[in-house]
């Protein structure tokens, strides 16, 4: 392995700190390749390819050279592997085929979906594999750095060596949580289905609101919006296994066993499929809405009679999509 890039007694470089290699200058690795230099850290090389990652070397790493892969390994103690989820399994692979890989390096990917296993390659050539994900998303700008204050990242790895990952987050700023290996693609299954699904869920009622004249629909749910995120996130927190969790927050027309307004939202929101061809607005007002009955009934919000008129008026608008679509 080289030796660690600079004088250990120069001005941000304290004993102990590594020399960082980021593969993969997209919108999470040059952010915490610029949180682990603020921490001391010396980020030795970075590798981009695109015009924007070239940028954001330029702009979150000032004076880190722009290195071909294989430059960036044989420079790093600490490789930090920021690539796409299909991307990873072949660029470790690769590495380890020419020899890249060396004894006592790190090697810390950022995705959520794996684990470790698939830093096998790496581990056999000697490295010490961690799998280091942040539950945040990014813009790829200096914004992001302020936000990982607090931020969660799910640490796995073997258990000599979580120390390590625990406290390269806590160095930046972050809060380790262990996450065992067969479960990284169920955390993460969790966290897309959260964060990627409400985008689509507001881009679904923003259009709703525009088709009803409101202007500025972001605006007028931004409010409504983020205080039930921080009602049903603070109650999934609250629930210690025994509470309801995170449907406590629920309001509106399922939690009442308001069934006439669920079947005045489904007609409107059918209207407006029929004339946008958005049928993904009514398809997930009815999909969640029965995920809210059922909830709701689970945790003694509603009654059995409320939740049966609701299924069934959702079930029934169901059939008369499925019917009005095959006669279009």
């Amino acid at each position: 392995m080289t030796e660690p890039v600079g004088d250990p007694q120069e001005p941000g470089r304290r004993p102990g700190r590594l020399g960082v290699g980021v593969i993969g200058a997209g919108r999470v690795g040059a952010v915490l390749g610029n949180a682990l230099r603020a921490a001391g850290h010396a980020v030795v090389g970075a590798s981009g390819i695109s015009e924007s990652s070239r940028e954001r070397i330029a702009t979150l790493l000032p004076g880190v050279p722009n290195l071909e892969v294989p430059d960036v390994v044989e420079r790093a103690e600490l490789v930090l592997l920021a690539v796409p989820d299909d991307a990873l399994g072949p660029l470790v692979s690769g590495l380890a085929d020419t020899g890249a890989w060396q004894p006592g390096q790190l090697a810390v990917h950022t995705s959520g979906r794996y684990g470790t296993a698939v830093l096998e390659p790496a581990r056999l050539g000697g490295a010490i594999p961690l799998a280091v994900h942040p539950a945040m998303t990014f813009t790829g700008t200096s914004l992001d750095l302020a936000r990982l204050e607090g931020c969660t990242f799910a640490v796995t790895g073997p258990a000599p060596v979580l120390p390590i990952g625990q406290a390269l987050v806590v160095e930046i700023g972050g809060e380790p949580v262990i996450v065992d290996e067969a479960a990284r693609a169920l955390y993460h299954a969790g966290l897309a289905h959260g964060s990627n699904h409400l985008v689509v869920l507001v881009a679904q009622a923003a259009q709703a609101l525009e088709a009803a004249g409101i202007e500025a629909p972001g605006r007028v749910l931004a409010p409504l919006l983020s205080a039930a995120l921080e009602s049903a996130t603070r109650s999934a927190d609250a629930r210690a296994g025994v509470g309801p969790g995170a449907i406590a927050a629920l309001t509106g027309p399922v939690s009442r066993g308001d069934v006439g307004t669920v079947r005045s939202h489904l007609t409107e929101l059918s209207a407006l499929a029929a004339a946008s061809g958005a049928t993904d607005v009514p398809d997930s007002y009815t999909e969640l809405a029965r995920g809210a009955t059922r909830r709701a009934l689970a945790s003694h919000r509603i009654d059995d009679t409320a939740a049966q008129a609701l299924l069934d008026a959702l079930d029934n608008a169901t059939g008369e999509s499925r019917a009005g679509r095959k006669r279009q």
